[in-house]
């Protein structure tokens, strides 16, 4: 949509158009370089928008991603609780659908370190619920499926798969640089873990000491 159409649109409609093209070409964006490269300006250039005229749809660049990162929470929520009702195993109705998810664990790993400041209240509470109501979603379906664990419990490794995750993907995800040596010194690709096996490795042991710790 060029500059000229945002400018002109004036229906409610086409205000959600255009909240719509920002959270696309923010989304696009980070899944070329990453979450945190990705600027204002840059979503702004992408949508035909002038910079400044972002704020009439997102107050700031954190909750353009926070929006976003509550929809992945509840992608991987739908996938997740699929799985599980499925007849899967915990653990790998958990990792399976999460190591699949590059932008999720961009988002998470970003969510408390950058994204939840310079944002508004509403942005912030919004957030929170919806990360809250996926996360009970995905608790409750591990919950029929693991009987012996309890509410808190279930919530808990919910919250780990994800914390995990999303802490380990940046070190799995190295920058060129890192990448090329990785690729090049044997002695040095020792440091880059795998990261669909770790993290399963993680939430498995979890899963089996939560009851332990009763």
């Amino acid at each position: 949509m060029s500059k000229g159409a945002f400018l002109r649109a004036r229906r409610p409609e086409h205000k959600e158009q255009r909240r719509e093209a920002i959270l696309a070409a923010a989304r696009e964006l980070a899944l070329q370089s990453g979450v945190g490269k990705v600027s204002l300006g840059a979503v702004a250039e992408a949508v035909g928008l002038a910079k400044s005229n972002l704020a009439r749809y997102f107050a700031t660049r954190e909750e353009i991603f926070l929006e976003l990162s509550v929809r992945e929470w509840q992608d991987w929520e739908r996938a997740a609780c699929e799985q599980l009702e499925a007849g899967a195993d915990v653990v790998d109705a958990l990792v399976d659908t999460i190591v699949v998810r590059p932008l999720f664990c961009d988002l998470v790993a970003h969510s408390s370190l950058t994204l939840e400041h310079n944002i508004t209240r509403e942005a912030a509470r919004a957030f929170k619920l919806g990360v809250l109501a996926a996360t009970g979603n995905i608790a409750r379906a591990v919950a029929r499926a693991r009987p012996d664990l309890t509410e808190r419990e279930t919530v808990e490794l919910v919250g780990a798969t994800a914390g995990f995750a999303s802490m380990l993907y940046p070190a799995t995800n190295p920058p060129p640089v890192l990448a090329e040596l990785y690729a090049t010194d044997p002695e040095v690709a020792a440091a880059c873990i795998p990261f669909g096996p770790t993290v399963r490795r993680a939430v498995a042991a979890i899963a089996a000491g939560l009851p332990a710790l009763r």
